[in-house]
């Protein structure tokens, strides 16, 4: 579990990101699921924008997403949700 500080740190990190994923009106898949995993593998914190078109509430998508990656739920902000999950070989951020 994050603690209050070190989602601050993650939300300015993520604040220069560009989201690499779109839910859409099918919702969240076992494909994008497996993909998302992979990206967090590779780089820990990413951001997933949630197209005007997703049937789904965003905080419902931002439960589930966090949920099947086992990725902590950085902020959902807008349309957009941040995830952040530890990476087992690429680790580079160093939370505070």
């Amino acid at each position: 579990m994050l603690t209050g500080k070190q989602k601050r740190f993650l939300r300015a990190k993520a604040n220069r990101l560009n989201p690499i994923f779109q839910v859409g009106k099918g919702g969240v898949n076992e494909n994008m699921t497996k993909q998302i995993e992979e990206a967090l593998e590779a780089r820990e914190l990413i951001k997933i924008s949630i197209l005007q078109n997703c049937e789904e509430d965003r905080n419902s998508v931002g439960e589930q997403l966090s949920t099947e990656t086992g990725a902590e739920l950085v902020q959902i902000i807008g349309n957009m949700i941040v995830l952040y999950k530890e990476s087992e070989e690429n680790k580079e951020i160093i939370l505070p």
